[in-house]
């Protein structure tokens, strides 16, 4: 079972950036396609970003163009670099395979706040 720890959240200004980081551990990570999604208050989960393993991206139209993921298969770690941020950003980042192999597989997530 992978075992995944969200960081780089906070509060930054609209129009700003934060980079969040997502380390895994488990062999699984390697050969998985993985995914940041993202909590709002009030709404339910939604995925905003994929990234197989061999580095092909997919984003959800509400971030398409300013959000950027990547990832280090020798660093079990996926990157989600958000640009232009707007309050609609606001919420709790999760990073997880994708699709998630279930209601346990979450971790803490990270909070990112947008302030107008």
């Amino acid at each position: 079972q992978v075992q995944l720890v969200e960081s780089g959240g906070g509060l930054v200004q609209a129009g700003g950036s934060l980079r969040l980081s997502c380390a895994a551990s488990g062999t699984i990570f390697s050969i998985s396609t993985m995914g940041w999604y993202r909590q709002a208050p009030g709404k339910q989960r939604e995925l905003v970003a994929t990234i197989t393993r061999g580095g092909t991206t997919n984003y959800a139209d509400s971030v398409k163009g300013r959000f950027t993921t990547s990832r280090d298969n020798a660093k079990n770690t996926v990157y989600l670099q958000m640009n232009s941020l707007n309050a609609a950003d606001t919420g709790v980042y999760y990073c997880n395979i994708n699709p998630p192999p279930g209601p346990r597989s979450w971790g803490q997530g990270t909070q990112v706040t947008v302030s107008s």
